[in-house]
């Protein structure tokens, strides 16, 4: 609600408390929208009942059980059958003496939303009029000209204010309308708790923000409606009902989402009422921020790493080239075998700063469409190619059907890694689970286990630290790290355990549909190699594309310039001449077509940086479907 409409609700209100007659405004789910004092006074309504949100079936309830309609054999049926006339929204007027004696009368009309508006005026003094006038008419002739005056002027302030009440009434209906018009719209979950936890109002975005979960919550409880997130939140609940605000983040569990929720004191009646509550979806949010801070932590390793691997590998040469010269002479026979060994150790060197430049500089997302099927096929092939016959390999899948915008290579890579060491720790026999499943559209999970002795405490705590090892000096102890690495990069997470039956590794990557193959059209390929464009163009035309060539930057701007209806141009950032992909792409500006850009050039080289920077760069080598999805999306290659 805006300052705006705040302002209107508070005057609106205030004008409401004047008028002398009881007023109460219902919503179409049979909830107290408003009522004045001159209401919770005449019918000795307490609090719960005259505050926004109340159950029309409890204040009939409360009125029924104390008399207000009379003697009443049956209160649970009668206020069923007051339920049942309540839903019809009918225009009614009635006039009931209460149970004090007093006689009041009973107006209704519905509201163009649904609900309806009520007001009860006080006539008793009215009848006691009429039925003087009734008993005295010929005695009392000019006392019931006095009484005829005084109904006439009573009459024309009734008349007065029904029509400030229809007015109030009518601002009251298109502030709710604009308000509630505005929450439906947002992409969070707006609502409020009284101090008993239960909604007295929500927007209809709790099974958007928390898939799964009711539309209509209004009326529950914050446990029935969140279910076991309600532990998560409670804490930030309590802090906002002491008067601090509370933001919190969580992971709904049934459906895996990372929540932000913030929770604000209500303080509208001058004291603590309720808990206002803002609920979003930050799960994507939460991916790209991982993936950042990986990516920044390994651009500092970079920096510390990369000149002090630099010289390791200058010494690591000379002393191979040195060993390799003695090898050559004629040394005693026990020296050749101190050669080998020492020519060994600098090779292992050598392949482990290899591993630490992998970890520090690692490589960018070749994000592209992967059909799931076809991956899981070579995986298997891959990872029973280094099982020993004594190790058995169970593959358990729950993958869509459709393609998923994968970095199939990092996933590959991963798996295999996690193969391996499951590998080494069950020896000569034993049992590999790996499993690859969707949870809940959000993450895709791949999970290795093995059969053999776990992870021990230690191993749980560092066992993705860099260069932590239990197994002595066979490992480097990087596997697990590069494993690590290369999943934050992608924005995901890392989970070691142990099961009943030995150690489980467990990744998470965002899952994320692969793009829509984009429908036939007309290409430009800019290629100078005849191999290349050859092997392009028969990827384009297979996916039903229609193809025109050219082999510079001139060309190409001649045939884009001349031809309007070119929906894609696919063009080398390094062609004959001086002019590049790059000088392509910059003089295209205003053309309608989408320009992608192939290389093969390191991801350092200037004119990398710069492509990456302006679109969609494809790097060599690729296939059909990288180039297809590069075609369909803006995500670089």
């Amino acid at each position: 609600m805006t300052q705006s409409d705040h302002a209107i609700h508070a005057m609106t209100t205030a004008g409401l408390d004047l008028i002398q007659q009881a007023l109460s405004i219902f919503d179409s789910d049979l909830r107290l929208v408003i009522a004045n004092r001159r209401m919770q006074e005449m019918f000795n309504l307490p609090d719960s009942l005259a505050t926004p949100g109340a159950s029309f079936e409890d204040v009939i309830r409360y009125l029924a059980e104390r008399g207000e309609y009379g003697e009443i054999d049956d209160i649970p049926d009668y206020v069923a059958t007051r339920l049942e006339q309540a839903r019809t929204f009918a225009p009614h007027y009635m006039e009931r003496t209460r149970a004090n004696g007093r006689v009041i009368s009973v107006e209704g009309n519905p509201l163009p939303e649904g609900g309806w508006v009520t007001v009860y005026t006080d006539i008793t003094q009215i009848k006691r009029q009429e039925a003087l006038l009734r008993a005295r008419s010929e005695e009392l002739s000019d006392q019931v000209l006095s009484y005829a005056e005084e109904l006439s002027g009573a009459n024309r302030e009734l008349a007065a204010t029904n029509a400030a009440l229809e007015q109030a009434k009518a601002r009251a209906n298109e502030a709710e309308a604009r308000i509630r018009l505005t929450t439906e719209m947002m992409p969070a979950h707006i609502a409020r708790v009284d101090l008993n936890l239960r909604y007295t109002y929500s927007n209809r975005q709790l099974s958007w923000v928390m898939p799964g979960r009711r539309k209509d919550i209004l009326g529950m409880t914050m446990t029935e409606a969140l279910g076991e997130s309600f532990p998560k939140v409670l804490p930030a609940v309590q802090r906002a009902l002491s008067g601090e605000s509370a933001v919190i983040e969580f992971t709904d569990a049934p459906t895996s989402r990372r929540i932000r929720a913030a929770f604000t004191p209500d303080f509208s009646t001058g004291q603590i009422s309720g808990v206002n509550v803002l609920s979003l979806d930050v799960t994507e949010e939460t991916q790209a921020r991982t993936a950042l801070q990986q990516t920044k932590k390994r651009e500092m390793a970079a920096q510390l790493t990369s000149g002090l691997a630099h010289d390791f590998s200058n010494l690591l040469t000379i002393i191979l080239g040195m060993q390799g010269k003695l090898a050559r002479m004629s040394l005693p026979a026990d020296a050749a075998d101190l050669i080998s060994a020492t020519i060994n150790a600098a090779n292992r060197g050598g392949r482990l700063l290899n591993k630490i430049a992998g970890i520090t500089a690692g490589r960018e997302l070749r994000l592209h469409s992967v059909d799931m099927k076809a991956f899981t096929k070579d995986l298997i092939t891959l990872a029973r190619s280094t099982l020993p016959d004594g190790v058995y390999l169970k593959v358990e899948t729950e993958l869509p059907d459709t393609p998923l915008l994968l970095d199939s290579g990092l996933l590959q890579d991963a798996a295999l890694n996690l193969v391996l060491n499951a590998r080494d720790a069950c020896g000569a026999k034993g049992q590999i689970t790996l499993r690859l499943r969707a949870i809940s559209d959000t993450w895709l999970e791949l999970s290795v286990g093995d059969t053999g002795p776990g992870f021990s405490e230690t191993a749980l705590k560092h066992a993705l630290d860099p260069f932590f090892t239990t197994k002595g000096g066979e490992g480097s102890g990087l596997g697990l790290p590069m494993v690590y690495d290369m999943t934050k990069t992608a924005g995901g997470t890392v989970t070691l355990g142990n099961t009943s039956q030995g150690a489980r590794v467990t990744i998470r990557l965002p899952l994320r549909a692969a793009p829509t193959a984009v429908a036939p059209a007309l290409v430009l390929l800019v290629e100078d190699s005849d191999d290349i464009r050859t092997t392009v163009r028969d990827m384009l035309t297979s996916q039903g594309h229609s193809v025109i060539e050219a082999t510079s930057v001139d060309e190409g701007l001649a045939l884009a310039r001349d031809l309007p209806e070119i929906a894609y141009i696919v063009s080398d950032i390094s062609l004959t001449g001086e002019a590049t992909g790059l000088d392509l792409r910059a003089a295209l500006t205003n053309h309608p077509a989408k320009i992608v850009l192939m290389t093969s050039l390191p991801d350092t080289h200037p004119h990398h940086i710069a492509a990456r920077a302006s679109g969609t760069v494809l790097r060599k080598p690729f296939d059909a479907s990288d180039l297809a999805a590069a075609l369909g999306s803006e995500v670089q290659a």
